[in-house]
C-alpha cells in the first residue's frame, strides 16, 4: 500500500509539471495560429486535459466485462462535471484568494459574463437531457448517443467562430526555447504534445493506482466512479487552474472548466448511452442534481450580480453535500 501512495504522489506531482508545460504550450498554439483567448482555454485546454477521463471511460463502458467494470464508466461520465462544478470552480475562486492578496474578495471576475452565462444553458440543456435518458429504457437510446458527439461539434464550431483575435494577453517564454522571443512553430508543437503524453501517462498511473487502493481497502465500485476516479481524471483542468490563476489569468481558468465541463457532457457521456443500458441509480441521481444546482447557482449569479472569488469558492459545500448524501444512500460504501 505504501509503494501505492508514493507512485500516486509521484504521478500527481508529474502531471502538474506537465501541466505547467501544457499550458505554456497551449498558450502559443493560441498565438501562432491567431485563436481566441478564450477558445484556446475553452477547447484547446479542454479537450487535452478532458482526455484521461475520457480514456477511463472509454476503456470502461467498451472493454469492461462486468457491470461494476462499467459502472466505473458511467460514473466517471457523471463524476466529471460533478466535480468540475463544484471543485473545479471552487478552485478558481479560492486560488484567486490565495494570489489576489491585494484584490478585494467580494470583487468581480475579469470575465466575458455573457458568454460564461450562455454555456452554463448549453450544460444544462444538454445535461437535463442526457439525464432524461438514464430514466428509462427503450431500445433506440444506444442511438441518440451520437447527438451528444454532434452537440459538441455544433459547440466547437460556435467556440471558433465567436473571435478571431489571438491571445491577447503577453505569454511567457515558451519552456523549449526560454531565450527565443519568436519560438519556432514545430517547437511549440512538439512541447505541446509531449506534455500531453505526459499528462495521459501520469493520469493513468494515478488512477490504476487509485482502484488497486480502493480494492485494498474494500471499497465499492460506486465510491470510486463517483468519489474518487473524477477527481484523479480531473487533476489536470484543476492543476491548469491553479497555473493560471497564479499567473493572474484567470479568464483562462474559467475557460478551462467551463470548455471541460461541456466535453465531459458529451463525450463521456456518449460513450456511456451507446455501449451501456445508462440507467442511473439513486447515487448517479444525486450526483446529476448537485451538479445541475452548481450550474444553476453560477447562471444565477451571472444573471443577477457578479462571480466574485467568494462566490465560486462556496461551490466546494455543493460537494460536501453529495457526499453526506451519497454516503447516507449507500450506507455501508465501505
Amino acid at each position: 500500500m505504501i509503494t501505492t501512495i508514493l507512485i500516486m504522489i509521484a504521478s500527481a506531482l508529474l502531471i502538474y509539471f506537465s501541466c505547467e508545460l501544457f499550458v505554456n504550450g497551449i498558450e502559443w498554439v493560441g498565438k501562432e495560429f491567431n485563436i481566441s483567448q478564450s477558445a484556446v482555454g475553452s477547447l484547446l485546454a479542454a479537450f487535452g486535459t478532458a482526455l484521461p477521463e475520457s480514456i477511463v471511460t472509454f476503456i470502461a463502458v467498451v472493454f469492461g466485462i462486468n457491470a461494476s467494470q462499467k459502472d466505473i464508466g458511467v460514473g466517471a461520465a457523471l463524476g466529471g462535471p460533478l466535480v468540475l462544478s463544484t471543485i473545479g470552480y471552487a478552485v478558481i475562486g479560492i486560488c484567486i484568494i490565495i494570489f489576489s492578496g491585494r484584490r478585494k474578495i467580494g470583487s468581480c471576475i475579469n470575465v466575458n459574463e455573457k458568454k460564461l452565462a450562455r454555456d452554463q444553458i448549453w450544460f444544462m440543456l444538454i445535461f437535463i437531457f442526457k439525464i432524461g435518458l438514464g430514466l428509462f429504457a427503450f431500445t433506440i437510446k444506444p442511438w441518440l448517443g451520437f447527438l451528444f458527439l454532434i452537440a459538441y461539434a455544433i459547440y466547437f464550431y460556435k467556440e471558433m467562430s465567436v473571435d478571431t483575435i489571438g491571445v491577447a494577453e503577453e505569454l511567457e517564454p515558451l519552456r523549449f526555447s526560454s531565450k527565443s522571443i519568436n519560438p519556432k512553430k514545430s517547437l511549440i508543437i512538439i512541447q505541446t504534445t509531449i506534455s500531453l503524453i505526459f499528462i495521459f501517462i501520469a493520469s493513468q498511473l494515478f488512477v490504476h493506482n487509485l482502484d488497486a487502493l480502493s480494492i485494498s481497502l474494500g471499497m465499492s465500485p460506486h465510491l470510486v466512479a463517483l468519489l474518487l476516479s473524477p477527481i484523479a481524471t480531473e487533476l489536470p483542468e484543476i492543476l491548469n487552474v491553479f497555473i493560471w490563476v497564479k499567473q493572474g489569468k484567470e479568464n483562462l481558468a474559467i475557460a478551462n472548466i467551463s470548455g471541460a465541463m461541456m466535453i465531459q457532457a458529451t463525450v463521456p457521456s456518449a460513450l456511456g448511452i451507446i455501449f451501456t443500458p445508462w440507467i442511473l441509480d439513486k447515487s448517479l441521481m444525486l450526483s446529476a442534481i448537485v451538479t445541475f444546482g452548481a450550474i444553476t447557482v453560477i447562471w444565477t449569479t451571472l444573471k443577477i450580480s457578479c462571480l466574485s472569488a467568494k462566490k465560486l469558492s462556496l461551490n466546494a459545500l455543493l460537494y460536501v453535500v453529495f457526499i453526506i448524501g451519497f454516503l447516507l444512500i449507500k450506507g455501508n460504501a465501505f
